[in-house]
């Protein structure tokens, strides 16, 4: 400090830097330890994948001020991983991503995923909110959560009708809602209050109150820090035979880096300083997954509310969020027993809430009413994670938005002017695809047979190669009837 002192130009923001880092330590702390819990792994490597999110992350070029860490949106992928190859492989899948991370960083593929349709982002994270939000229930209550999403919500009136006969569950649960509620309520304290973050208050209340009042409901199972850090083994990589596996790192890969490059854009909006470069970034999400795997810990992404405590703290540079995974370690490696006095409802309540904000409420209802094509996508790649699973209900909304822009793409317009005698007129604009294909023959072959028929097509933007060979038979048919050859007049755009 000393040093510092001395020479405090070399520093010039430290003061704002580290006290941001000390709020968003204090935020990053609950949500660490409950997206571990949440994902079935111990709690002690959510704080790992923080720490690497500081100390790694942290200190790389990309981003400067967006802070990277375990997040709500891999919870459900990363739990149903874990319960199907097991804890082993979660290195290998969260070390696989983060080298393809880094070779598509490398390769300056970061900014395509800034193509991806808002719609199937924000229906991913719906669908992931859903899911969320109904297995954390189950936990609130200190009940089993079945596997599947659509059995989560399916089993929802079960279960609540098995927490009504159980006083255990009715008082886990009530801890659990009052979790939800301080959070809830606590932006509307006064400023002084809310320097400390919601989630933090609502975890310590809900500790208090158990201890206080002897409740008896579950707490956060300590493992010790060096005991839940097992890197992956021989075993773990032979996992990598399973194209179920593959399908998983590439779930993995696309999910974290479009929620970290979505955050790095909605960071950006949120303070005057250097803007994102995304292949960078990328490449600094892919260096810390990396280091996650080979501690066998939690993937990572960057986390927009971490990142906006960051922001409106008055984090000046990357110094804050280095600073924050510097806390955080030492809180990992001094206070590790403190986790196992936080009762798990109170955490399912932190999930619920977060899981809650990942559900696009007002986007959906202002989709629909400029877009219904987008809000569709939505509903639909929500639905789809539910229904299915995460990878395939992704792959469904981009396969929709694909489908919607080829749609639209091929815009088509045929107008026909018939004067009652001579040549019939029939002019075509803006593009011809094979999407339009069946529209185009059926108003064509409707043509009077016996009269000759001039076709325009200099109104084209596109004529693929299957409407022009449709277009060219339907011509020799309908000059085999006996009248004059139909006349052609070609597109005026070169290369249609």
């Amino acid at each position: 400090m000393t040093a510092i002192a001395k020479n405090p130009r070399k520093f010039p923001h430290l003061r704002q830097d580290l006290t941001a880092s000390l709020v968003v330590f204090l935020v990053a702390l609950p949500l660490c330890v409950g997206v571990a819990v949440a994902s079935g792994v111990p709690a002690e490597l959510g704080l790992v994948t923080g720490i690497v999110g500081g100390l790694v992350t942290g200190f790389l070029p990309g981003s400067s001020l967006q802070v990277s860490g375990p997040a709500a949106g891999l919870t459900v992928l990363v739990f149903g991983a874990v319960d199907e190859y097991g804890l082993p492989a979660l290195g290998v899948i969260v070390l696989a991503a983060g080298l393809l991370q880094l070779a598509m960083g490398a390769l300056k593929l970061g900014r395509w995923f800034r193509a991806i349709s808002l719609s199937v982002v924000e229906g991913m994270l719906a669908g992931i909110g859903l899911v969320l939000i109904a297995g954390q229930l189950y936990s609130a209550a200190g009940l089993q959560a079945p596997a599947s999403g659509l059995g989560k919500i399916t089993g929802l009136p079960g279960a609540a009708a098995d927490a009504l006969g159980s006083s255990e569950a009715l008082t886990s649960l009530a801890l659990g809602a009052g979790t939800v509620a301080v959070m809830v309520l606590w932006k509307r304290l006064p400023r002084r209050v809310r320097t400390v973050p919601g989630a933090l208050a609502a975890v310590a209340l809900a500790t208090a109150v158990t201890a206080a009042f002897g409740l008896s409901v579950a707490t956060v199972e300590v493992n010790g820090l060096l005991d839940s850090v097992q890197p992956p083994g021989a075993d773990a990589f032979g996992e990598l035979a399973s194209v179920g596996l593959l399908g998983t790192i590439a779930a993995f890969t696309l999910i974290a880096s479009a929620e970290s490059l979505f955050s790095a854009a909605a960071v950006d909006r949120l303070h005057n300083g250097p803007r994102t470069e995304y292949n960078k970034e990328l490449m600094a999400q892919g260096a810390g997954n990396t280091v996650c795997g080979l501690l066998g810990a939690l993937p990572m992404t960057a986390v927009i509310v971490r990142s906006s405590a960051n922001v409106s703290a008055g984090a000046r540079t990357k110094a804050s969020r280095v600073l924050h995974g510097v806390w955080l370690l030492l809180f990992a490696a001094l206070l590790p027993s403190a986790l196992a006095l936080i009762p798990l409802p109170a955490l399912a309540g932190i999930l619920v809430h977060a899981g809650w904000k990942l559900i696009p409420f007002r986007g959906i209802v202002s989709l629909w009413r400029g877009h219904r094509g987008e809000a569709l996508i939505l509903v639909v790649t929500a639905g789809s994670i539910v229904a299915v699973n995460m990878f395939e209900g992704v792959l469904i909304g981009l396969a929709l938005s694909v489908a919607k822009t080829a749609w639209e793409a091929s815009h088509l317009k045929l107008e026909v002017v018939d004067k009652g005698a001579g040549p019939v007129q029939a002019h075509l604009s803006g593009n011809a695809t094979f999407l339009r294909l069946p529209r185009i023959l059926e108003s064509l072959e409707a043509l009077p047979q016996d009269r000759p028929v001039e076709l325009d097509l200099s109104g084209l933007h596109h004529l693929d190669h299957a409407c022009r060979t449709a277009l060219e038979n339907w011509a020799e048919r309908h000059s085999a009837t006996g009248t004059d050859p139909v006349k052609v007049t070609e597109p005026a755009t070169a290369g249609v």
